[in-house]
């Protein structure tokens, strides 16, 4: 068997905030996140905000602060900038006909609770996330897996129904193919709940007072080194003002994007902090597209019509959002994924900011603007439609503003809602929405993850299923997962998104990047390519 390696580009997370607190030698404990120091210590205490509570962090269910489970448990394997490399697989051969896969374990790793990572743990792990199967239906390779078995204590053979080339990419996310001491499971599995949070990771949960805090401390025997940085606390605060009051007051310092997608702050503070003198930015290549997502099956709406989708597309100066909203920090996008995803340098008409060509679009299309109207009209019926957005995110708020205005001006009607982001996500399932707000899931789950979701009710099933070529979409969608083949990926994937930018159903507005305002002597600031996490582990302070 012949071991293969995946070479992705690199991906960026999303907005939080941290914080360090200098704890001096002789302090053993911290009940409590402390307020930051004029001097960091080498034993300093790490403290970011976040906008909600780390929840419950079983890493085989969702509900859980992905940087909180990205610091506790690891994958088998970890998608990095140069590729897949092992993580808590040594090495890994692939069958020639790609359905099995044979993981080696690295030898002498334990869970936080003395108990051996060993392929018993490893296929008791698999087992309890595929027991709860339709949970995980969102990431294909829970549909693939056929079983685990055990070949000696450090070898473990996964075996697939059908050929899957993400496969490794799937297991190195966050969640769910991660890894829980088998004492933590309830009632044999992990879809009940578990009774403690002991992982392999360089943190152990130490910690944990709902609304307020959660504290990890260093792993001392971690495989890999213990961390430079022995206590990180998240402090729950809420985004804005009273985020930035903390940073200004020193009870926190460093801020970064966090797992809801958002900014805890806009970018005028964080240019605010940087200009002090006393911070350092640090940006991230583009790591997901921003865009509005438009429900091409509503027939009760004007967005079902593909002429007003790309009428939409044309009227929106997505250089204004970039340069004035987002202050530079993102870079307008002209297509659902940017060109540094796998597979997407792909050769797509570009709609450049055109107000007039979208009137010209409207008026053939039969919507009419008479004098002195606010809203074109076609049979009687307003161009009107509602557009949700995150309402805990400034620049959200401030971009649904500008799209509004910028409609109006093409005879457009659009009303705003800002709403949280778990009601929006419930729209998007249910297919309850005309426009709203989102994001490509990132470079580390692009293309496949968010194509899989065009499919997935629980993701775009509502955004493309209205298209006229809905049915050729789905299946060259499937014809992509079971491809063995490189250049017939290519081609499929090629195929793909020409015809959900043609159909202007994914209507791009910015390239996101993950920015980090840190002070100056925190070294070793990095980007992980799984999404929504830092690697706290390698933060030093000079």
């Amino acid at each position: 068997m012949k071991k293969r390696l995946v070479k992705l580009p690199i991906l960026l997370v999303c907005v939080c905030v941290l914080v360090l607190a200098g704890c001096s030698s002789q302090q053993d404990t911290v009940s409590g996140p402390a307020a930051v120091q004029s001097e960091s210590p080498k034993n300093s205490e790490l403290i970011y905000a976040t906008a909600k509570d780390i929840n419950d962090i079983n890493p085989h269910l969702y509900t859980g602060s992905m940087p909180a489970q990205g610091m506790i448990f690891e994958s088998l394997v970890e998608n990095t900038k140069d590729g897949i490399k092992p993580l808590l697989a040594e090495s890994w051969d692939i069958s020639k006909d790609q359905r099995e896969y044979i993981f080696h374990l690295r030898k002498n790793v334990k869970f936080h609770d003395g108990e051996s990572l060993n392929a018993s743990a490893v296929k008791q792990n698999i087992d309890a996330i595929q027991a709860n199967a339709a949970k995980h239906a969102w990431i294909k390779l829970s549909t693939k897996i056929v079983n685990s078995e055990v070949l000696d204590e450090y070898t473990l053979k996964l075996k697939l129904s059908e050929p899957y080339s993400p496969a490794l990419i799937e297991l190195s996310m966050t969640r769910p193919y991660v890894f829980i001491s088998p004492k933590d499971f309830v009632n044999g599995g992990t879809k009940e709940g578990v009774s403690g949070y002991h992982g392999t990771g360089p943190y152990v949960l130490a910690e944990h007072k709902t609304n307020e805090y959660a504290t990890f401390e260093a792993n001392q025997n971690y495989w890999n080194g213990e961390p430079s940085i022995k206590k990180i606390t998240a402090k729950v605060l809420p985004s804005g003002e009273t985020t930035l009051l903390s940073l200004q007051k020193g009870e926190i310092n460093v801020v970064f994007t966090d797992d809801r997608g958002t900014d805890s702050i806009d970018v005028e503070a964080m240019n605010k902090l940087t200009s002090s003198g006393k911070y350092q930015l640090v940006r991230s290549e583009p790591m997901n597209t921003k865009m509005i997502v438009a429900n091409s099956s509503r027939s009760s709406s004007p967005v079902s019509e593909t002429a007003v989708r790309e009428a939409i597309w044309y009227a929106i100066d997505r250089e204004t959002i970039s340069k004035t909203i987002m202050n530079g920090t993102e870079t307008a996008a002209n297509a659902l994924f940017s060109s540094n995803v796998n597979y997407a340098d792909v050769d797509l008409k570009k709609r450049d900011y055109d107000p007039e060509t979208a009137r010209k679009m409207l008026e053939q299309a039969g919507w009419k603007l008479e004098s002195g109207a606010a809203s074109r009209t076609k049979n009687g019926k307003k161009l009107s439609m509602q557009v949700y957005y995150d309402s805990n995110s400034p620049s959200q708020k401030t971009q649904a503003e500008f799209i509004q205005s910028s409609l109006k001006n093409v005879g457009i009607l659009l009303e705003l809602n800002g709403e949280d982001s778990t009601s929006i996500a419930k729209r998007r399932s249910t297919g309850d929405y005309d426009l709203l707000f989102n994001q490509t899931w990132g470079l580390a789950y692009d293309p496949q993850s968010t194509i899989a979701g065009f499919t997935s009710e629980s993701a775009y099933l509502y955004t493309t299923k209205g298209i006229a070529k809905a049915a050729n979409l789905y299946k060259k969608i499937d014809e992509v997962t079971l491809s063995t083949d490189e250049r017939t990926r290519k081609s499929l994937y090629a195929d793909i998104m020409t015809i959900v930018h043609d159909e202007a159903v994914f209507i791009p507005l910015t390239n996101g990047k993950m920015t980090v305002v840190a002070p100056k002597n925190v070294k070793g600031i990095s980007f992980k390519q799984t999404q929504f996490e830092l690697p706290f582990e390698r933060l030093t302070f000079e």
